[in-house]
């Protein structure tokens, strides 16, 4: 199993650094979580905490996730990123598809697409798309992108977007993975029909379990399941080397991880502090690999 370091909310001149620590230490990946803004007031409940707050504020840090993986991309030469997740549904797909097919690029091929819908209907209205049949856009937008980073002359005509032959150049020279973010029914059966992943936000060892299992049936009606698919999770309850094993053997290949939180540094501490912790996980989990049981 694979571990990624979430950087959320660290502030913006530690990125860098974080990425060459995270790098020497051996962890896999940067998960780069997006925020657009800041409403002061919000008209739907957060979906991923038990009473439906946000854990963050007005002032708390958020970098562009793409533009963050440039700058670390920058700094390495390993370590791959990837958004978790990037809400696709108040953006353009042809804007992103430069942005993506470049991040690709400068990087190396070192870059992941983790997407979702987006859960707050001021990001969508205030960037001038609708909130209503966000579903439906996003299943287009895929389509888009993956058609336009696939390389040469392409075009769309679909119910949302409708474009004549165009080219954006260079494509990448490798495919850029998917990964499709989000719990609901349909965010599950849009991983299974068209990711190459699936990526939780916090869930329990149980619910994670019982979403691989959903998965693992999905993917076989759709005849997917002899392909690669990876399993990114934040876990809630398991920690620890046995924990992580549980999660390794549950079919988890990437473990999403804040080691600074867990020895009680917060997102604002100090870089040195949290480098300190990013080489004590790495000894204790990453120099001696977890392996799922066969």
């Amino acid at each position: 199993m694979k571990f990624t370091i979430g950087i959320a909310m660290s502030p913006l001149e530690q990125l860098p650094e974080l990425a060459k620590t995270a790098e020497e230490c051996g962890f896999s990946s940067i998960a780069l979580p997006d925020s657009l803004f800041y409403m002061q007031s919000a008209t739907a409940e957060y979906p991923y905490t038990a009473d439906g707050s946000r854990f963050w504020g007005p002032d708390s840090p958020w970098v562009d996730p793409l533009i963050g993986a440039a700058a670390m991309a920058a700094v390495t030469s390993r370590i791959r990123f990837y958004t978790n997740v990037l809400k696709l549904g108040s953006r353009n797909p042809l804007l992103l598809a430069r942005q993506v097919g470049s991040v690709a690029n400068l990087s190396g091929n070192r870059f992941g697409f983790g997407v979702g819908i987006g859960w707050a209907p001021e990001e969508f209205e205030w960037c001038g798309v609708p909130f209503a049949r966000r579903g439906a856009r996003v299943d287009e937008m895929i389509e888009v992108i993956k058609l336009v980073l696939a390389g040469g002359m392409v075009e769309y005509h679909g119910e949302f977007f409708d474009f004549e032959p165009l080219q954006i150049s260079p494509a990448p020279s490798e495919p850029v993975p998917f990964y499709i973010g989000g719990h609901t029914a349909p965010a599950l059966r849009r991983a299974a029909r068209v990711g190459d992943g699936w990526t939780s936000a916090m869930m329990t060892y149980d619910e994670l379990r019982r979403t691989i299992e959903k998965l693992d049936t999905l993917r076989a009606e759709f005849g997917r399941s002899d392909e690669p698919f990876e399993i990114q999770a934040v876990c809630v309850d398991r920690f620890g080397r046995s924990g992580y094993q549980d999660l390794a053997d549950a079919c988890v290949t990437d473990a999403i991880v804040v080691p600074w939180l867990a020895d009680g540094i917060g997102f604002d501490g100090e870089l040195a502090a949290k480098q300190d912790s990013l080489h004590k996980f790495a000894e204790q989990y990453i120099a001696e690999p977890i392996v799922a049981a066969p």
